[in-house]
């Protein structure tokens, strides 16, 4: 009586995970060879034990034949328990041997264990523990498995193998291992025709030239070209490179990336920003557009320069960085514009071509070219050259009044503690100064010309001036100058355009840039994908399924009048979000069945009461059926633990997630 009071039970489960669904009728497990028979009622009530002789004993079941020492046969359940050098072979296809394999022929559903190896033409699965389930053609395990094909060495601590698109999906310790490189990640997809990976979760691809992490991304194994979309970093020789979306190839020696990039030299210490950016790692050159913007420090200070386009080239310590068109540059202390810019990292000279324009501090320079030369050895400015129409003007800082002007063909100047000290016009100069006494009073407007012209600064203002060569001037009171004589030919000042921050160095356009969409990555084959479900939560979804050979699915239909039938498929439901339902805590809750009609539920509830479950329940709002759940948790982690451990294995039928987010 109990035992068939148990058979119930297990016939209303495995009723529930299947309603509305009829079950086909199992064929029979066939014996191919018994070699020699016994019984053992009181050991194995029910079973028929085969042991071999000189040939092992032989099973065989819709396209596989299995073959073991000792075989204890259960053929009114459909079921063999297989002991000894187990081998069994599907077709042509697939290979598995263990010393111990427990085979159910109606869901045809095999538990190999001891030592197991399951083998294709592509590949070789090894493992301690190992469910392959022929129905689906699927095999899983959850404790530690280990894969070779003839590119590389796999290892994770739960794994399920697709054998029809040839598809591994790893959980936990995910490793990839070849001569070439190796990958480490949290969750990972691997196709061992294509050798293409797909990575989930915190991932590590590390090759001889370079480093890639990611939290979401593809990687082809043969060739070792990749990309990532999330949280992704490249570490490609002397450069670290960062964005929204990073790609690489290592047989082109080439990195790309796309919106929030940030490349960032690690000899030099100089970071380049932009929203689109081009490596070229054999050539050692960074190609950056896009509000791109070049950043570096000198004398403690950072140096910023932006250009529609920069190109950074060169070996370390022999760097080029090149600025086209809207190029800028701003430093707490200088800064300046013009069409394009030239730095050569060996000479320290930055050049500023095509109608350059430089302030340092309140003096504001202009002519046809600037040099901007820094001390190497330093790191500091060192000195200033503007070539051809040298204007420099500062407004009066007294009166407010007018402009401080000097021009001449050629200026040099001197920096000194990063501020510019020492002026010298040459050539056909010309000033005109305003003129001060210890307390601030105009004394006049001064007004010169000679061959050559000294000017030195303290804090911006001029504090001494000194001409060369036949000066011819004079100091006219401010009355005596007309207006229109108190300009050199040629001034215009420029002050509205000056660059105060280094925000500044962005026009309307650069702040104002449509960034490109990022597409997601597409697995090829999603296997049972429930569209509710995350993306992670997609490829995370149930792993484990163990425990299932001791289901017991019997040959004839069962009597539905009499056992209830489950009013919402498990596999249509392996995960759901929904607010909240009758006052439930937020959560995660693991839903055992769920049933339409209230006499089915609660004869359901009993049957899981005298098990010694304790179940609860509720009623969902949006369809008024009955949701049995064995219990709650606050973090998808512990649910998922819960599940795949078969709650602790106390219930091995399947179950799916209802995850609670908030009231309604």
């Amino acid at each position: 009586m109990k035992r068939v009071f148990f058979t119930f039970i297990l016939v209303f489960l495995l009723t529930g995970v299947r309603a509305q669904e009829e079950p086909a009728e199992p064929t029979q497990i066939n014996i191919v060879y018994g070699a020699n028979f016994t019984k053992d009622e009181v050991k194995y009530p029910g079973a028929s034990i085969f042991s071999k002789d000189e040939k092992q004993v032989q099973f065989e079941h819709q396209g596989a034949d299995l073959w073991c020492d000792i075989a204890i046969y259960y053929q009114k359940e459909n079921k063999l328990r297989a002991i000894g050098n187990v081998r069994l072979k599907q077709g042509d296809s697939i290979s598995m041997s263990s010393g111990t394999v427990v085979y159910d022929g109606n869901i045809k559903l095999a538990k190999a264990w001891e030592k197991v190896v399951l083998a294709n033409s592509d590949m070789t699965l090894r493992t301690d523990t190992l469910y392959f389930d022929r129905l689906n053609q699927e095999s899983y395990y959850n404790h530690n498995g280990t894969i070779i094909d003839s590119a590389n060495t796999l290892t994770s601590q739960i794994g399920r193998y697709y054998m029809v698109p040839k598809k591994y999906q790893f959980l936990e310790n995910v490793k990839i291992r070849n001569p070439e490189y190796t990958v480490d990640s949290k969750q990972l997809d691997y196709y061992t025709t294509t050798k293409n990976a797909y990575m989930y979760g915190p991932s590590t691809i590390t090759g001889d030239t370079y480093t890639l992490y990611c939290e979401r991304g593809f990687y082809d194994t043969k060739v070792e070209t990749g990309y990532g979309i999330k949280n992704t970093k490249i570490n490609y020789n002397n450069r670290i490179i960062e964005g929204d979306s990073v790609y690489f190839n290592k047989a082109r020696e080439f990195a790309s990336a796309t919106n929030n990039i940030t490349v960032t030299d690690t000899i030099n210490n100089g970071v380049i920003r932009a929203h689109y950016a081009e490596v070229f790692k054999a050539k050692d050159s960074v190609f950056a557009t896009k509000r791109a913007v070049s950043i570096s420090l000198v004398e403690q200070d950072s140096l910023y320069i932006h250009g529609d386009t920069l190109m950074l080239t060169g070996e370390p310590e022999k760097r080029i960085l090149r600025a086209f068109r809207n190029t800028k540059i701003f430093k707490t202390d200088l800064s300046g514009k013009c069409d394009s810019l030239h730095f050569d990292q060996r000479t320290g000279i930055t050049q500023l071509i095509r109608k350059p324009i430089l302030w340092n501090l309140d003096n504001q320079m202009t002519g046809d070219s600037i040099h901007l030369i820094s001390d190497m050895e330093t790191e500091k400015l060192d000195s200033l050259k503007v070539m051809n129409n040298a204007f420099v003007i500062s407004q009066d800082s007294i009166g407010k009044v007018g402009f401080n002007q000097a021009k001449g063909k050629d200026l040099f100047g001197k920096f000194i503690k990063n501020e510019l000290k020492i002026v010298d016009l040459v050539k056909n100069t010309e000033l005109i100064y305003y003129m001060y006494n210890d307390d601030q009073e105009l004394i006049g407007i001064n007004k010169t010309i000679c061959s050559a012209i000294r000017m030195t600064f303290e804090n911006s203002d001029i504090e001494d001036i000194t001409f060369f060569t036949n000066p011819d001037g004079d100091i006219f009171p401010e009355e005596e100058l007309p207006e229109n004589s108190r300009k050199l030919k040629g001034f215009i000042w420029r002050g509205d355009e000056r660059i105060m921050s280094k925000e500044d160095i962005f026009d309307e356009d650069d702040n104002n840039i449509q960034l490109v969409k990022i597409k997601g990555i597409d697995n090829p084959i999603d296997t049972d994908v429930d569209a509710a479900t995350s993306e992670v939560e997609e490829k995370a979804r149930d792993f484990i399924s163990s425990s299932r050979e001791t289901k017991k699915v019997p040959a004839k239909k069962p009597d539905n009048k009499e056992i209830p039938e489950k009013s919402l498929p498990v596999k249509k439901q392996r995960y759901e979000e929904a607010r909240g339902e009758n006052g439930l805590t937020p959560g995660y809750y693991l839903i055992a069945n769920v049933f339409k009609e209230k006499q089915n539920f609660e004869k359901f509830m009993r049957i899981l009461s005298d098990q010694g479950l304790r179940p609860n329940s509720f009623v969902r709002s949006s369809n008024q059926y009955h949701y049995i759940y064995l219990e709650r948790y606050d973090t998808l982690e512990a649910i998922r633990k819960a599940r795949d451990s078969q709650f602790n294995g106390q219930y091995t039928d399947e179950t799916w997630i209802l995850r609670v987010v908030g009231n309604q």
